[in-house]
C-alpha cells in the first residue's frame, strides 16, 4: 500500500497540502524538460510515459482510495497525467510549456464542459478520467496556439 501512496501523491508532492495539483503540474511541466532528448521520434516515448502514468495512476487512486476516501487532495498523479496530455505533440519550448500549465489548471479547475461529469466515475477512474479530458482540452487549445504560431 505504501508504493500506491507514494505513487498516488507523484512520489510526494501531494503531501505538501494546499496547491498540491499546481505544485505536481508544475513539477510535471519541468520533468517534461529535462528529460526530453533528442529521440529519432521525438513523441513515441513521451507518448509512452503519459500512457503509463495513466495507468499507474488509475491503479494507485483505486488502491488509496480505500484508506483516504473518493478523490481526496493528496492523490496528485491526475495533475500529472493530465499535465502530460496538454504537452504531448507539442514543441519543446517553455513558451508553449507555461501556456499549457496555464491551461490545463484552467480546465482542471473550473471543469467545464463534461469535465465534472467525469469525476462521478468509481474508483481510480474517476479520479483520472476528468483530469485527462481537461489535458485533452488544454492540449487542443495549445495545438492551436502552435500552429497559429501565436508565440
Amino acid at each position: 500500500m505504501i508504493i500506491h501512496k507514494f505513487l498516488s501523491t507523484a512520489l510526494g508532492i501531494g503531501y505538501i497540502g494546499k496547491g498540491a495539483g499546481t505544485y505536481a503540474a508544475i513539477a510535471t511541466c519541468i520533468c517534461w524538460h529535462i528529460f526530453q532528448g533528442p529521440y529519432v521520434n521525438p513523441y513515441l516515448w513521451p507518448v509512452l510515459f503519459t500512457m503509463l502514468i495513466v495507468m499507474i495512476g488509475i491503479m494507485s487512486a483505486d488502491r488509496v482510495e480505500e484508506i483516504w476516501g473518493k478523490d481526496h487532495n493528496r492523490v496528485v498523479i491526475d495533475e500529472v497525467a493530465g499535465m502530460c496530455i496538454t504537452l504531448l505533440f507539442v514543441p519543446l519550448k517553455w513558451q508553449y510549456t507555461l501556456i499549457g500549465l496555464v491551461l490545463f489548471r484552467f480546465f482542471d479547475i473550473l471543469k467545464p464542459f463534461y469535465i465534472r461529469k467525469l469525476e462521478e466515475l468509481p474508483g481510480g477512474w474517476g479520479v483520472m478520467a476528468d483530469d485527462i479530458l481537461a489535458g485533452i482540452y488544454a492540449n487542443i487549445i495549445l495545438q492551436l496556439v502552435v500552429v497559429f504560431d501565436f508565440f
